[in-house]
């Protein structure tokens, strides 16, 4: 272990003080950052370190209060929803995945162009890729949806049908950064899979990559090198400084040259999170070595962290860099885990991964509910191979040479084959972190064996008994996955349907985690938009699934038409539903009685789903006013309210309709969801109302009357 030095361990404290503040300052806001500060000052006169260290705290405080203030400001601006004509700057690529952000500087009102310096707002675009830095002028249809694009927040998106380069990026480091993006992106094929990944390696560009091979990189703890983080950087400027030898060497060009390298990296893998840290790092390391200053890693990392933050709170709350941190700390304390033995840079890259894997598990656990068991051995075997092909890469962009671009594709393939292999093997939750704590702790550390085997015992029993067992008659769930749908059927027989996913892979791979969930007979999408589909990223990975269902409408939408292409390369039955189609699960009988006919609107042509074990319960999707008038006369005992609760529901239909429970699958959000007057509705109806957002998980019977 690389022990710090005295001014280190103040780093690392005074970074630590600073991150404090600015998760408290999201929570509780300036009231923070004046309690912090009168503590500092009372503490002053007795202790000067603690009342820096306060200080410190105060002033993060008051950068995450700053950041949650701007974030707040963005969701709720209020919008001139509709047909729109605007200039605006772009400020993030987007990909075929996410849209772009852009920052709003006019638009036509009443035919005539006023200034108009609006919100953040996401753009997806088919017919112009946007570039970051360039001004556009756009026409589509904006819709309110507030959100987050790659961490930042925007009011609302934008359909665009036609966009229009009006200024390319300006500046010296835009310019240059946008060119070896299109120089990366100009050698490599990122159609073809492993080209797609040594993208990554290079620049972190993850639009080429599907989404099977970045869940399965995930599942293998590899996502990291798709990333950029500290080796992408050292890689780079040892590169740059290859090419800037011309013009001399020495502490200080090395310095002026490195910095200016270091800002053009950040530009072109597009301010990632990770990246910011191992620039600011690098730069204060070529700062203290042209100061002729020998700077402790721990000092570098302690005073980069806490100084990002204090210029962005956000930073706090943000996973990529939660990770990258925490992977860093790891590396640093591990780098001599296994010292002395040999082949040395065999146990060096192994210590080092699993010092960052161990570094990394709470954060993963928290996000993301589970870990990969044998992560370091996936790493050991990837890591050269990712070195390998990121060197080969790299020579392949810059001379253009066909065969450098063989040798990295063939390398980055191979990459993708550990994943491939890798993506099986055995993930762990909180219960399986423990266990395996336990037993390495009986292994290694004979005076705690003990207490070691009675956590190994405690987490088997608990693994047995907190299993999930099949139910004893059918049931239905409504998962809470947030701002969206997820539904799951059981039978006792253990046949398992799983309507729409939330908008989140991960949220809903803890929630089918938690309730047992493996193999699904039925998977059905009831329609495109991302918060009901948009967690089925990972489920074809995860799980055995029999069917698809989707909706028979024109407008898929890109995310359904990318879960209906994944299911068709591996081979899953794909049906197109109409009313009429029916499924016999066990006891259960699923039978969709919508859509009645194509729809216009996404929403009114969603899946819906009447099921009856003896109770009977109609699942709604989005439908609004339009498709409700069209369904027949229904009046079930369970009714999963449309669209979250929102006012697009015809008040007569749902008066009608509800029966004696209602289920309202709703999360944090700022759409007013589940307005009053339905909830007045259900009220006057006299239906039991159940809410995901209040309780969680909803479960109810199905047999029975």
């Amino acid at each position: 272990m690389r022990r710090p030095s005295r001014a280190g361990v103040w780093a690392i404290a005074g970074a630590a003080a600073v991150w404090a503040g600015a998760a408290s300052g999201f929570q509780w806001g300036p009231v923070a950052s004046l309690v912090i500060t009168l503590v500092a000052m009372l503490a002053g006169a007795r202790s000067r370190p603690l009342a820096i260290l306060i200080l410190l705290g105060a002033c993060g405080s008051l950068s995450g209060a700053l950041s949650a203030s701007r974030i707040e400001a963005t969701m709720t601006a209020s919008l001139p929803a509709g047909p729109i004509e605007m200039i605006a700057t772009v400020s993030e690529d987007g990909g075929t995945r996410r849209p772009s952000v852009v920052r709003p500087e006019a638009l036509v009102r009443d035919g005539v162009w006023v200034a108009w310096n609006g919100p953040p707002l996401g753009v997806s675009s088919a017919a112009h890729e946007l570039v970051a830095g360039e001004r556009v002028r756009l026409s589509g249809v904006l819709r309110a949806a507030p959100g987050l694009i790659r961490g930042d927040p925007v009011a609302g998106r934008v359909t665009a049908s036609r966009a229009e380069t009006l200024d390319t990026a300006g500046g010296v480091l835009y310019v240059v950064g946008n060119a070896v993006r299109d120089r990366v992106r100009g050698v490599l094929d990122t159609s073809q899979r492993s080209q797609a990944l040594v993208a990554g390696f290079l620049i972190g560009d993850t639009s080429g990559i599907g989404s099977g091979d970045l869940e399965n990189l995930r599942r293998t703890g590899l996502t990291h090198f798709v990333a950029v983080s500290g080796s992408n950087v050292a890689l780079f400027l040892a590169g740059w400084w290859v090419v800037t030898a011309v013009f001399g060497v020495g502490p200080l060009r090395r310095f002026a040259f490195g910095v200016v390298g270091l800002a053009i990296f950040v530009v072109v893998t597009r301010w990632e999170a990770s990246v910011l840290r191992a620039a600011f790092m690098a730069a204060l390391v070529l700062g203290a070595s042209a100061a002729g200053v020998a700077l402790d890693a721990w000092v570098a990392i302690g005073v980069s962290v806490g100084a990002l933050i204090l210029v962005g709170g956000h930073l706090a709350l943000d996973v990529g860099f939660q990770l990258s941190v925490a992977a860093t700390v790891g590396i640093l304390v591990g780098a001599e885990m296994f010292g002395g033995r040999r082949p040395r840079p065999v146990w060096a890259t192994l210590g080092a991964a699993t010092a960052a894997q161990a570094a990394v598990v709470p954060i993963l656990l928290v996000h993301f509910g589970s870990v990969p068991l044998l992560s370091p051995i996936a790493n050991l075997v990837a890591a050269p191979l990712v070195s390998a092909s990121t060197v080969a890469g790299a020579i392949a962009v810059v001379i253009g040479w066909g065969p450098a671009v063989a040798v990295s594709a063939s390398l980055a393939g191979l990459v993708l084959q550990v994943a491939d292999l890798a993506a099986d093997w055995p993930q762990l939750g909180v219960v399986g972190v423990a266990v395996a704590l336990g037993g390495v702790a009986a292994v290694r550390l004979p005076r705690t064996r003990p207490l070691a085997l009675a956590v190994l015992a405690v987490g088997a029993a608990f693994s047995v008994l907190g299993h999930a067992a099949l139910p004893e008659e059918p049931t239905v769930t409504f998962l809470d996955v947030g701002q969206g749908d997820a539904v799951v059927l059981r039978d006792t027989g253990g046949g398992v349907a799983l309507i729409d996913g939330g908008r989140d892979p991960f949220v809903l791979a803890e929630a089918l985690c938690r309730n047992g969930i493996g193999r699904v007979d039925l998977l059905v999408a009831s329609h495109g938009d991302v918060d009901h589909v948009g967690g089925f990223d990972g489920v074809l990975a995860d799980h055995a699934v029999g069917r698809l269902w989707v909706p028979d409408q024109p407008d898929a939408g890109p995310e359904l038409e990318s879960l209906i292409a994944a299911a068709q390369d591996a081979g899953i039955p794909v049906d197109r539903v109409r009313a009429g189609i029916g499924y016999r699960l066990g006891a259960l009988t699923i039978q969709a009685v919508g859509p009645q006919r194509r729809y216009q609107s996404r929403n009114d042509g969603s899946i819906v789903l009447w099921v009856d074990a003896g109770r009977s319960l109609l699942l709604a999707g989005d439908i609004e006013a339009l498709a409700q008038s069209e369904l027949p006369p229904f009046r079930p005992d369970i009714l999963l309210v449309p669209h979250h609760g929102a006012g697009t529901t015809d008040p007569a239909w749902l008066a009608r309709t509800v029966g004696d429970v209602a289920v309202v699958s709703v999360g944090e959000n700022t759409y007013g969801h589940p307005v009053p007057a339905v909830l007045s509705v259900l009220a006057d109806a006299g239906a039991t109302v159940h809410m995901t957002l209040e309780q969680g998980d909803v479960s109810l019977p199905l047999s029975g009357s």
